[in-house]
Parts: C-alpha cells; structure tokens; sequence
C-alpha cells in the first residue's frame, strides 16, 4: 500500500492521476495548505520540504513529480506507462517532465509565490507582471515542438501526460492567450474526459 500526500489545486494532481493508472492501492492524505500544515513538525517528518506531492512506499518517501511519475511507470510495468524497455524514448518523457518540473512550474510560482524569490514588494510585482509572459514562452515551445500529438509522446499515453494536463490547467490562472495553444488546448481537453482524471479530481475535490 502506497500513502500520497497531496493537496488540491497543485502539481500533486499528476502523481494523483498516474496512480490510478497505474491500478495501485493507495492511501490518500490531503495536507491543507489554508492552515499551513506543510509547515507542521507532522509533515515535515515526512517530507522536510514541506511541499507536495510525497509517496511514502514500502522503501521510504519519495517527493519531486517526476521522480514519482517514474517510480510509477516501474513499479507497474504492466500499465504501459513509458517505454521502460527503450532507455532513449524513457529518456526523452524524463526530459519533458524535468522541463515542466524546473521551468514552467517554476515560471508560474513567479505569480502566486513571487516572496519564495524577493521580499522587496516591487520585485514581487515585477516578477508577476513577467508571468503571462515567461509561462506562455514556455508553452509555445510545447505547443510548437515538444508536445508530438495527440499524446506528448506521440500516439502512446504516458507517465507525461497527466503531468502536462496538471500545468496546463494554470493558463488562465497565469494570464496566458489560449488561443496561441490549440495543440496543447486539444491535449488538455482530451485529458479531462479520461476516466484516471475524473477519478483523480473527483478524489481531490
């Protein structure tokens, strides 16, 4: 049995989606961000980090999504969730995950959690203005060349798939133009109607 730790509205929704993809038994335990439990002495026995998502496994915890989404995809070969037996095809969805990880998620913290970067309240501005900007920039090299169609690999659903649909649910947070999206408007559309999504976010509601 796996124990997730999550909280609604964030990256968390990625792992969320691929556990049930996955078909493992998992145990689900919403931290709420509104009291600051991610800060509590509780949970930051369990990740330090006092962030989400963390998986605690029979081996430990893990945290970080892509590194989530890939234990995943091991541990339940069966589900076909990345081509576990082509290390350059694996290598490529590692690569567009740690893209979301590092850059687009990050350009989007830039918004809501401008004080993680500056406490100087007109650099905490200057860093959200700069939102619609850097999070569209970002998307348009999705939209433009990295998401293959109609899958972010290509024809093959993969462990990329809830990841990209869980940040692009962000846009119209973030002041981007959508219509500049269609590729990546269609992917998140074809996603919402799968039935591990509608678990996931019926869980989280």
């Amino acid at each position: 049995m796996l124990t997730f730790f999550f909280a609604s509205r964030t990256c968390a929704l990625a792992t969320h989606i691929a556990l049930v993809d996955a078909g493992a038994a998992y145990e689900l335990r919403r931290v709420d961000f509104a009291s600051g439990e991610q800060q509590s002495p509780a949970y930051r026995a369990v990740n330090p980090k006092g962030r989400v998502p963390a998986l605690v496994t029979p081996h430990g915890v893990l945290t970080e999504t892509p590194a989530l989404l890939a234990y995943l995809a091991q541990s339940f070969p069966a589900a076909g969730l990345a081509p576990l037996d082509a290390p350059f095809a694996f290598g490529e969805i590692q690569a567009f995950n740690s893209y979301l990880s590092s850059t687009v998620h990050v350009a989007h913290a830039h918004g809501p959690r401008a004080n993680r970067w500056a406490d100087d309240p007109a650099a905490q501005a200057a860093m959200k203005a700069k939102v619609p900007q850097s999070v569209g920039a970002a998307f348009a090299l999705i939209e433009e060349g990295l998401l293959k169609g109609p899958f972010v690999m290509g024809t093959t659903y993969s462990i990329a798939d809830p990841y990209l649909f869980t940040v692009a649910r962000w846009l119209e947070g973030d002041g981007v133009d959508t219509a500049r999206l269609p590729r990546v408007m269609a992917h998140r559309a074809m996603m919402a109607v799968r039935p591990s999504v509608l678990r996931a976010l019926a869980e989280e509601a």
